[in-house]
């Protein structure tokens, strides 16, 4: 799948990541900002990058904004985000996630 525009999810409120994908060419990187990076760092990491290989995603550049949220926040952040970034809303499947 390719992306087709810059795509941002979520808000700074408390509780929730703002994720925002744009193009990659080198794997999906993933540039984290969060006040619990020491402690939940690459769990917050590994959920982005599963949930956009789930996607169908190879290569994106990730700039996430953690104020707290959950695994579930996380993943339908970076879901909503990835769909608006290759401009499609029918895949995947949600069951598949």
């Amino acid at each position: 799948m390719e992306i087709k525009t810059t795509a941002v999810a979520g808000t700074l409120e408390s509780s929730d990541i703002q994720i925002m994908i744009m193009n990659g060419n080198n794997g999906i990187e993933v540039n984290l900002e969060s006040d619990v990076a020491k402690a939940y760092g690459e769990q917050i990491k590994s959920v982005i990058v599963d949930t956009l290989k789930s996607f169908g995603l190879t290569n994106a550049k990730v700039k996430a904004v953690d104020k707290g949220a959950l695994d579930c926040v996380i993943k339908a952040r970076t879901l909503a985000a990835a769909q608006r970034a290759t401009k499609t809303t029918d895949k995947p499947s949600l069951e598949v996630l």
